[in-house]
C-alpha cells in the first residue's frame, strides 16, 4: 500500500504475520525490510507512506536478495527511477 505523504520524509510500516514463523523469523523479516527501506528511500521519486506485508518467502533470504526485490517492486510501480540504486 502506498500513500503520497505531504510531510518531507517517507515512512514505512511493516506487517509480519505468524505465517512467516516464530517471533525470531518475524523480527528478522521486519529488520530486513526496514533496513532495505532505510538504505534506499533517497531513491524514491517523492516522499510517501509505504506499507509492506512480509511473505513467507522472505525466510532465509539474504539482505541483497530482499534489496533486489524491493528495488524491482518500486521500479515496477513507478516509485523509483529506472536508473536509481544501481550498483
Amino acid at each position: 500500500m502506498v500513500l503520497k505523504d505531504e510531510n518531507a520524509d517517507s515512512r514505512l510500516g511493516v506487517v509480519t504475520s505468524r505465517k512467516i514463523g516464530n517471533a525470531v523469523h518475524r523480527a528478522r523479516a521486519r529488520r530486513l525490510l526496514r533496513e532495505v527501506f532505510r538504505r534506499n528511500r533517497q531513491w524514491l521519486k517523492e516522499p510517501l507512506d509505504l506499507a509492506l506485508i512480509a511473505r513467507r518467502s522472505i525466510r532465509g533470504k539474504r539482505y541483497e536478495e530482499v534489496q533486489r526485490d524491493f528495488i524491482r517492486l518500486c521500479r515496477k510501480n513507478g516509485l523509483m527511477d529506472r536508473h536509481a540504486a544501481k550498483k
